[in-house]
């Protein structure tokens, strides 16, 4: 019974300590993610970084596909200069990707699997474009096929979106975002 008293003893103090050090942690600046984010189950196909609600230092978050698909949704149907006709593009919302991040800032750095880097200012985010698009014509993009992930503008829509700087922006395997104040 006494071995039974000190090891709960022994375990009720750990966990006091641990709380302890974890409320130190956060009040010198250790980010915690924000508990509307879940963790991906499948491959991850975007990492989005930046400061979450004022946090001082920046976090990561990953993001699978299944996730992606629960955020909302859009369609958009545009022609591009680099594919054929009329294509239909669904994704998410640039703006409701990073809210469901809890991620805010005045530009990103949008980066493809070859690296290559493009700024978008905040300007750029409405509440409907641009998307980050996983599907063409109703089926996963590939890498192959300029995906899995694409940043897609409604480019028919209006002519300042048939732009360079707009072209430009329109990251195709996209695999990182980092969110800049």
């Amino acid at each position: 019974m006494q071995y039974l008293r000190s090891t709960l003893a022994r375990a009720a103090l750990l966990l006091i300590c641990g709380c302890a050090l974890a409320g130190a942690g956060r009040a010198e600046g250790l980010a915690a993610t924000p508990a509307a984010v879940s963790q991906p189950t499948g491959p991850v196909l975007l990492t989005v970084t930046g400061r979450v609600d004022g946090q001082p230092e920046a976090i990561s978050q990953t993001f699978d596909l299944a996730m992606l698909e629960a955020l909302p949704q859009r369609t958009i149907t545009t022609t591009t200069i680099w594919t054929d006709g009329p294509q239909e593009f669904t994704g998410v919302p640039l703006a409701a990707l990073l809210n469901a991040a809890h991620m805010q800032g005045t530009m990103l750095e949008a980066s493809a699997a070859n690296d290559y880097i493009v700024d978008i200012p905040v300007e750029d985010w409405s509440d409907d474009a641009p998307i980050v698009a996983y599907a063409r014509n109703g089926k996963r993009m590939t890498i192959r096929d300029k995906g899995p992930l694409w940043i897609i503008y409604p480019y028919d829509a209006d002519p300042a979106y048939r732009s360079e700087v707009i072209y430009a922006r329109s990251v195709w395997q996209l695999d990182r975002i980092e969110v800049r104040p």
